[in-house]
């Protein structure tokens, strides 16, 4: 019996952050992407207060196994790159109080995941997530396909985890379960 595995990749962000869910079977599958965006305009708190509402309801409706984030390395915008931590603090915790399990990536592991190298540019990024998938047409915006990138990258660096996580479910909830609740 296979049993299925979701992931849920990140993109953070606080003006527009990026969200992708996939499937692990026999060929990954597509099952949500999307940007959930705040207003630039509104107060910080308020912002980050709507990220954490959108991402928890998400969870809630995706019940992912996993949350893959990408990771922040540096920004030369200094008001940019606090924003972009908050959020990804934000999305870790409220991942971890839903029970998933939660990773990081930088972006050259995710580009050399995805793309067969760590200089990929987004471009190339983009036609490797839609090839994988095999979907008619690239995902849009650039954020939802880049996050559903981080999700491809978790499949493909962790087999064995996926495969535990696999075994821990069938353990716990039958697979009829999950699937009915999709």
């Amino acid at each position: 019996m296979f049993v299925h595995v979701f992931v849920l990749g990140v993109d953070p962000g606080l003006s527009r952050c990026g969200y992708g869910c996939v499937e692990a079977g026999r060929r990954p599958r597509a099952v949500a992407a999307g940007v959930v965006r705040t207003d630039p305009a509104s107060p910080r708190p308020r912002r980050l207060a709507e990220l954490q509402l959108e991402f928890r309801a998400l969870l809630a409706e995706l019940r992912p196994d996993v949350v893959a984030c990408e990771r922040v390395l540096f920004q030369h915008n200094v008001s940019t790159a606090m924003g972009v931590g908050q959020a990804s603090g934000i999305i870790m915790a409220e991942a971890v109080t839903a029970g998933c399990d939660v990773v990081e990536y930088s972006p050259n592991e995710i580009k050399q995941a995805v793309a067969g190298w760590g200089g990929a540019d987004k471009d190339e990024v983009g036609r490797m997530v839609q090839t994988l998938l095999g979907l008619p047409r690239r995902l849009r915006p650039a954020d939802a396909a880049d996050a559903v990138a981080v999700a491809l990258c978790h499949l493909a660096r962790h087999p064995a985890r996926r495969a535990r996580a696999a075994a821990s479910l069938t353990s716990t909830t039958p697979p009829a379960t999950r699937e009915e609740s999709r």
